[in-house]
Protein backbone atom coordinates (compact mmCIF):
# COMPACT_ATOMS: atom_id res chain seq x y z
CA UNK A 1 0.00 0.00 0.00
CA UNK A 2 1.02 3.42 -0.58
CA UNK A 3 1.91 6.39 1.40
CA UNK A 4 -1.13 7.89 -0.23
CA UNK A 5 -3.59 5.00 0.03
CA UNK A 6 -2.84 5.45 3.87
CA UNK A 7 -2.91 8.81 4.13
CA UNK A 8 -6.48 8.46 2.76
CA UNK A 9 -7.62 6.26 4.54
CA UNK A 10 -6.17 7.80 7.84
CA UNK A 11 -8.16 11.22 6.47
CA UNK A 12 -11.40 9.24 6.48
CA UNK A 13 -11.03 7.97 9.68
CA UNK A 14 -10.20 4.06 8.90
CA UNK A 15 -8.85 1.84 11.12
CA UNK A 16 -7.29 -0.03 8.34
CA UNK A 17 -5.27 3.20 7.76
CA UNK A 18 -3.89 3.04 11.43
CA UNK A 19 -3.10 -0.53 11.07
CA UNK A 20 -1.29 0.06 7.77
CA UNK A 21 1.04 2.71 9.39
CA UNK A 22 1.71 1.07 12.39
CA UNK A 23 2.85 -2.26 10.38
CA UNK A 24 4.88 -0.42 8.07
CA UNK A 25 6.47 2.71 10.09
CA UNK A 26 6.88 0.77 13.49
CA UNK A 27 6.10 -2.91 13.35
CA UNK A 28 7.81 -3.10 10.35
CA UNK A 29 11.57 -1.62 11.27
CA UNK A 30 11.71 -3.85 13.74
CA UNK A 31 9.57 -7.66 12.48
CA UNK A 32 10.70 -8.78 9.47
CA UNK A 33 8.07 -11.81 8.73
CA UNK A 34 4.97 -11.02 7.65
CA UNK A 35 3.10 -13.52 10.00
CA UNK A 36 4.50 -11.75 12.67
CA UNK A 37 3.93 -8.50 12.02
CA UNK A 38 0.46 -9.08 11.98
CA UNK A 39 0.20 -10.92 14.97
CA UNK A 40 1.93 -8.30 16.70
CA UNK A 41 -0.45 -5.46 15.62
CA UNK A 42 -2.78 -7.90 17.10
CA UNK A 43 -1.24 -7.48 20.18
CA UNK A 44 -0.71 -4.21 19.66
CA UNK A 45 -4.72 -3.51 19.22
CA UNK A 46 -5.58 -5.62 22.47
CA UNK A 47 -2.79 -3.86 24.58
CA UNK A 48 -4.18 0.01 23.20
CA UNK A 49 -7.86 -1.43 24.32
CA UNK A 50 -6.58 -2.36 27.79
CA UNK A 51 -4.11 0.13 28.66
CA UNK A 52 -5.74 3.19 27.22
CA UNK A 53 -6.43 4.37 30.74
CA UNK A 54 -3.04 4.90 31.46
CA UNK A 55 -2.64 7.31 28.34
CA UNK A 56 -1.54 11.14 29.86
CA UNK A 57 -2.08 13.42 27.60
CA UNK A 58 0.60 15.66 29.90
CA UNK A 59 3.66 13.47 28.96
CA UNK A 60 2.76 13.15 25.38
CA UNK A 61 0.46 13.18 22.22
CA UNK A 62 -1.14 10.35 21.89
CA UNK A 63 0.51 9.50 18.49
CA UNK A 64 3.85 8.93 20.11
CA UNK A 65 2.06 6.88 23.29
CA UNK A 66 0.68 4.48 20.24
CA UNK A 67 4.11 4.15 18.78
CA UNK A 68 5.27 3.57 22.00
CA UNK A 69 3.07 1.06 22.01
CA UNK A 70 3.65 -0.81 19.14
CA UNK A 71 7.52 -0.30 19.58
CA UNK A 72 7.53 -2.42 22.53
CA UNK A 73 5.41 -5.24 21.78
CA UNK A 74 7.30 -5.86 18.06
CA UNK A 75 10.67 -5.73 20.25
CA UNK A 76 8.67 -7.86 22.62
CA UNK A 77 8.06 -10.43 19.96
CA UNK A 78 11.66 -10.00 18.50
CA UNK A 79 13.19 -10.59 21.77
CA UNK A 80 10.89 -13.87 22.70
CA UNK A 81 11.47 -15.13 19.38
CA UNK A 82 14.81 -15.48 20.12
CA UNK A 83 14.05 -17.24 22.82
CA UNK A 84 12.58 -19.69 21.36
CA UNK A 85 14.75 -20.31 18.82
CA UNK A 86 17.63 -21.59 22.07
CA UNK A 87 17.10 -24.54 23.69
CA UNK A 88 18.53 -24.23 26.86
CA UNK A 89 17.56 -24.35 30.46
CA UNK A 90 18.09 -22.04 32.81
CA UNK A 91 19.97 -22.97 36.28
CA UNK A 92 18.58 -22.00 39.81
CA UNK A 93 22.20 -21.07 40.18
CA UNK A 94 22.10 -18.03 37.83
CA UNK A 95 21.64 -14.58 38.70
CA UNK A 96 18.37 -13.21 38.68
CA UNK A 97 19.14 -11.06 35.00
CA UNK A 98 16.22 -8.25 36.40
CA UNK A 99 17.85 -5.34 37.20
CA UNK A 100 18.57 -3.93 40.85
CA UNK A 101 17.75 -0.72 42.12
CA UNK A 102 20.93 1.26 41.45
CA UNK A 103 21.02 0.11 38.02
CA UNK A 104 17.87 0.95 37.37
CA UNK A 105 17.94 4.51 38.72
CA UNK A 106 21.47 4.42 36.47
CA UNK A 107 19.64 3.25 33.47
CA UNK A 108 17.27 6.36 34.12
CA UNK A 109 19.90 8.88 34.73
CA UNK A 110 22.05 7.71 31.40
CA UNK A 111 18.32 8.01 29.53
CA UNK A 112 17.95 11.25 30.43
CA UNK A 113 21.57 12.30 29.68
CA UNK A 114 20.81 10.91 26.03
CA UNK A 115 17.21 12.63 25.87
CA UNK A 116 18.76 15.89 26.49
CA UNK A 117 21.67 15.46 24.09
CA UNK A 118 19.39 14.14 21.28
CA UNK A 119 17.26 17.32 22.37
CA UNK A 120 20.17 19.26 21.45
CA UNK A 121 20.61 18.37 17.65
CA UNK A 122 19.82 19.48 14.46
CA UNK A 123 16.25 18.82 13.02
CA UNK A 124 17.61 16.19 10.48
CA UNK A 125 19.73 15.09 12.95
CA UNK A 126 17.37 14.35 15.69
CA UNK A 127 15.03 12.43 12.59
CA UNK A 128 17.98 9.95 11.70
CA UNK A 129 18.52 9.64 15.57
CA UNK A 130 15.14 8.82 15.89
CA UNK A 131 14.75 6.34 12.77
CA UNK A 132 17.63 4.53 13.52
CA UNK A 133 17.09 4.09 17.46
CA UNK A 134 13.80 4.69 18.39
CA UNK A 135 12.02 3.10 15.18
CA UNK A 136 14.72 0.45 13.91
CA UNK A 137 14.50 1.94 10.46
CA UNK A 138 16.95 0.73 7.87
CA UNK A 139 19.53 2.70 6.02
CA UNK A 140 18.16 2.22 2.65
CA UNK A 141 14.85 3.13 3.81
CA UNK A 142 16.16 6.31 5.92
CA UNK A 143 18.18 7.16 2.43
CA UNK A 144 14.39 6.35 0.59
CA UNK A 145 12.23 8.17 2.94
CA UNK A 146 14.66 11.41 3.54
CA UNK A 147 15.94 12.05 -0.37
CA UNK A 148 19.57 11.28 1.17
CA UNK A 149 22.46 8.76 -0.21
CA UNK A 150 22.88 5.51 1.85
CA UNK A 151 26.46 7.02 2.30
CA UNK A 152 24.84 10.33 3.25
CA UNK A 153 22.78 8.99 5.31
CA UNK A 154 25.91 6.55 6.88
CA UNK A 155 28.07 9.64 6.97
CA UNK A 156 25.41 11.36 9.16
CA UNK A 157 24.83 8.60 11.71
CA UNK A 158 28.31 8.28 12.01
CA UNK A 159 29.20 11.77 12.95
CA UNK A 160 26.42 11.94 15.07
CA UNK A 161 27.52 8.78 16.91
CA UNK A 162 30.58 10.71 17.40
CA UNK A 163 29.24 13.46 18.43
CA UNK A 164 26.98 11.94 21.53
CA UNK A 165 29.60 10.00 22.37
CA UNK A 166 31.85 13.30 23.16
CA UNK A 167 29.26 14.58 24.68
CA UNK A 168 27.69 12.05 26.64
CA UNK A 169 31.70 11.11 28.01
CA UNK A 170 31.43 7.54 26.68
CA UNK A 171 27.67 6.86 28.11
CA UNK A 172 25.96 6.40 24.72
CA UNK A 173 27.59 3.22 22.27
CA UNK A 174 24.60 3.43 19.93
Amino acid sequence: MEDREIVELLTRGEQRGLDELLLRYVVGGVLSEPREREECLSDVTLAVWRRIGTFDPEKGTLAAWLTVVARNRARNRLRDAGRRGRDEELSPALPDPAPGPEEELLRRERAQAIRRAVDQLGRTDRELFHRKYFYLQSTDQMAAELGLTRRGVEGRLRRLRLKLRKELGGEWNG
